[in-house]
């Protein structure tokens, strides 16, 4: 199992001040150094957190393999196709958003994302598509050209915590699944099943895959289980960790959780 672990929110914190402290470099040589397979991070059009000068820093200081999270939005494609991630990985975006919200809409939007896979592959970059657990969306994925997908488990993870966590009892409560603790139970197994599923049939299809979003070190050992994904893309869970007990700890702690 790849750890690819996102650095994001780092540069969230840097943003909050508008200082260079923490300095996004110095985490990447701390994720490099301890444990990490991968270094994910996300250009988004609105730049809250990850700047275009820190894509070209990590780009040339990285001694792992970068994955760059970006929109189908043309300009974002364009710096993207110039800087020549070791993979781009395609997601949605919404300026209102807090964070990504489910997977990229690869049947509404099947014109716009045909066009930026072109447009990447002519630049020799793989793509992976962040998409949904579902039959439907490995399908269209393949069809697009995407070499690999990395399932959206924002659904499993809201669930996961409902259930297994003081979330129902705090400001940050997922209205949509305050609900009896038998029918969360349901829905976690149905959202769990639905991602074994979808991993399987990408693999039978010839998809790589991926799994990221809201995972972290109570409920990835489901995500483990799994065969067909062989990488996990995790970020707030580490920086969050890191406040307590060091970047370095809680890179290797993620890892000691997801070797096989």
């Amino acid at each position: 199992m790849r750890l690819g672990v996102n650095i994001d929110h780092v540069a969230v914190l840097r943003e909050a001040r508008r200082v260079n402290d923490p300095d996004i470099l110095q985490a990447l040589y701390v994720a490099c150094a301890n444990g990490a397979d991968q270094i994910t991070i996300h250009l988004r059009e609105d730049r809250r957190h990850i700047q275009d000068i820190d894509v070209t820093n990590i780009m040339k200081h990285s001694t792992l393999p970068v994955n760059l999270e970006c929109s189908i939005d043309r300009d974002i494609l364009n710096i993207v196709a110039n800087e020549k991630p070791h993979r781009a990985t395609l997601v949605p975006e919404k300026r209102e958003e807090v964070t990504t919200e489910g997977g990229l809409d690869v049947f509404g939007s099947e014109d716009e994302v045909r066009y930026a896979i072109e447009l990447l592959h002519d630049s020799i970059i793989p793509v992976s598509l962040f998409v949904d657990p579902t039959i439907e969306a490995m399908d269209k994925s393949k069809e697009l050209g995407a070499e690999m997908v990395e399932l959206h488990t924002g659904t499993f993870a809201n669930l996961f915590a409902m259930l297994n966590s003081n979330l129902p009892h705090s400001n940050h409560s997922v209205k949509e699944f305050e609900l009896p603790r038998y029918e969360l139970s349901n829905r976690l197994e149905k959202s769990l099943e639905d991602i074994k599923l979808s991993a399987k049939h990408a693999h039978d299809i010839g998809l790589e895959v991926a799994a990221g979003h809201g995972l972290n070190y109570h409920n990835v050992y489901e995500m483990m289980k799994i065969e067909e994904i062989v990488e996990l893309n995790i970020g707030q869970s580490i920086i969050a960790r890191s406040v307590f007990s060091g970047l370095a700890d809680a890179v290797k702690e993620m890892k000691r959780l997801t070797s096989r």
